[in-house]
């Protein structure tokens, strides 16, 4: 009848007079979707004008009692049309309305036409209300034609009840039909939402992960080269007076640390550009690169000790791993040179079990904020070494030494494969 399916895409590809049929139907429906009461007017009009049509003698060339009252038969015209208006919204009151006068009409003899407009709330109950709504429907389209079968017989009793009954499950089934496919393009727009909303999720996800991740990054590579930059300045300072050649030693080791740090910020950032071809494909750092920090640390005045316990054949570690090992030293002895006094000493050891490897930083002096103290954000300091640790199943922990220092422990598994 005129309920519509929800709206689908057009097929790409679609050309002809087919694609010009389906793109005004598309408009058709979004319009209806927006002003149902247009649609609804004009077909009530158009039943209800057409049924007077009928009252003013057409009606008689099919009545069984051409004397009815014509003031009943507009009467029941406008009882059988204008409740239309109300189809969709009340289906069942609307066919409750129009079984009434068609009871009526078929009892009079006058066996008006627009009773087969009750077909129309039918369709509208097939379409929108649970299956039991039908048997009610039934138990109303029956006594109008029984009525009038027992008042005026024909050759036959069901001669008018049967085919009328098997018009009614024809418009029935069409309803089902036409339930049946919108429910599934329902289901097809629902299960395409879910989808969107699911990847827009993962990609929101994605993204916070790649903000903690290039956070983490910059609060290392920044905290520990102004860190270095800072002791290479005081102890130039404090040599520009008594020994030129070492001021000028730590200008050049500022400048080159300066260069680092940019270099590596470059490295990090080129990754946000659109432009892939842009970024910087330098490798992160490894434990090969611990040469270079601990160079860099010395030089800003801060002497340290490594100790490397070697297995005969240790797994290796993912690079991944190898760069959680690497920051969580460089975070170590960045504390160090923050908050450790100007004697201060550190030793990082390196221990190879056959399962896992240990990394200690322990530094000698100093004062230092309580184990819990938690960092600024998320990502940073102390909450920064742990995530990283957390993400290849590792574990992390900090605390004063009761000789008055300080101590990073970190236990990582060998396993090349994070959580």
């Amino acid at each position: 009848m005129d309920e519509t399916p929800e709206e689908t895409p057009r097929p790409a590809g679609t050309t002809g007079l087919s694609g010009h049929v389906q793109r005004l139907l598309v408009r058709v429906r979004a319009f209806d979707t927006r002003r149902p009461w247009v649609w609804d007017t004009c077909l009530t009009l158009s039943w209800t004008t057409a049924a007077l049509v009928d009252a003013a003698g057409g009606w008689r060339n099919t009545a069984r009692d051409p004397s009815v009252p014509v003031w009943l038969v507009v009467t029941l015209s406008l009882a059988l049309t204008l409740p239309l208006y109300w189809r969709r919204r009340r289906p069942m009151a609307v066919l409750a309305v129009m079984a009434g006068a068609a009871l009526v009409s078929d009892a009079s003899g006058a066996f008006l036409q627009g009773g087969y407009l009750q077909a129309i709330p039918v369709f509208h109950i097939a379409l929108s209300r649970p299956p039991r709504a039908l048997l009610w429907a039934f138990a109303l389209l029956v006594p109008p034609l029984v009525t009038g079968a027992v008042r005026f017989p024909q050759e036959t009793w069901d001669q008018r009840v049967i085919p009328t009954l098997w018009a009614y499950v024809l418009v029935v089934l069409l309803g089902i039909v036409v339930r049946s496919r919108r429910d599934h393009t329902a289901g097809l727009v629902d299960r395409a939402r879910r989808l969107e909303i699911e990847r827009d999720q993962e990609i929101r996800l994605a993204a916070a992960a790649e903000r903690t991740r290039i956070a983490r990054e910059m609060h290392d590579i920044i905290g520990h080269n102004l860190s270095v930059i800072t002791g290479l300045a005081d102890g130039g300072r404090y040599a520009a007076a008594k020994s030129p050649e070492r001021a000028a030693q730590a200008l050049d080791a500022i400048g080159a640390t300066s260069r680092q740090a940019l270099d590596d910020l470059r490295r990090l950032l080129g990754v946000l550009r659109d432009d892939e071809k842009e970024a910087v494909r330098d490798p992160q750092p490894t434990l090969a690169d611990l040469d270079t920090l601990l160079t860099g640390v010395r030089k800003a005045g801060l002497a340290v000790r490594v100790d490397l316990r070697d297995e005969p054949k240790p797994q290796p570690l993912a690079p991944g791993a190898q760069l959680t090992v690497y920051r969580v030293i460089q975070e170590a002895l960045t504390n160090t040179l923050k908050h450790a006094g100007p004697s201060a000493r550190a030793t990082v050891l390196l221990a190879y079990a056959p399962r896992e490897l240990l990394v200690e930083v322990e530094d000698t002096g100093g004062t230092r904020p309580p184990a819990t103290t938690p960092s600024p954000s998320p990502g940073q300091g102390l909450t920064g070494m742990r995530e990283r640790a957390a993400l290849y199943d590792g574990h992390l922990d900090c605390g004063r030494l009761p000789s008055g220092g300080w101590r990073v422990r970190l236990r990582l598994p060998l396993e090349d494969s994070p959580t």
